[in-house]
């Protein structure tokens, strides 16, 4: 148990920051703005008060430290999407990583985005609601694509 624990907080920490260090990078070469956590500090902060879906999180009352929740959130959901690569993969990925588990959990980690974060942030499904839709669909799929090779890598990197 304790090994697995370890993998997935490794593997999770590590394919979250190389989430956020790709969003970086796209900001820097590109303009592509960066995600703004204290948005989904705030939704998160709204879920214990019953509140899952807004019109709009901007407009929503803020609480204290919501850019700490939404930073401390995104890791914690990266480290839960890494203990589900590790449950569904098998005993023997820690030995033989391969790269379908960790793509497969990382595209569904698209799906999460776009069905349930998004539409309660405000923006609808998939962003429908916003006015660039398509380039954040474009961005979420090569993102979470990254993550998923970033779990692979930190799997390959602590096999034994």
């Amino acid at each position: 148990m304790q090994d697995f624990v370890v993998r997935a907080l490794v593997m999770g920490v590590f394919a979250t920051a190389v989430l956020d260090l790709w969003a970086l990078l796209l900001n820097r070469l590109f303009g592509f703005g960066l995600p703004n956590w204290a948005m989904v500090g705030r939704w998160f902060a709204h879920l214990p008060r019953g509140r899952f879906v807004h019109a709009d999180i901007a407009a929503a009352p803020g609480f204290a430290n919501e850019l700490a929740i939404g930073w401390i959130m995104h890791y914690v959901v990266g480290i839960a999407f890494a203990a589900a690569t590790l449950l569904l993969a098998g005993p023997g990925f820690a030995k033989a990583p391969t790269p379908f588990w960790p793509l497969v959990v990382g595209w569904a980690t698209i799906l999460c985005g776009w069905l349930i974060l998004q539409p309660g942030m405000g923006g609808g499904i998939a962003a429908s609601k916003r006015p660039n839709r398509t380039q954040i669909r474009l961005l979420n799929i090569l993102g979470h694509t990254v993550f998923g090779l970033a779990l692979w890598a930190a799997a390959l990197a602590l096999a034994r």
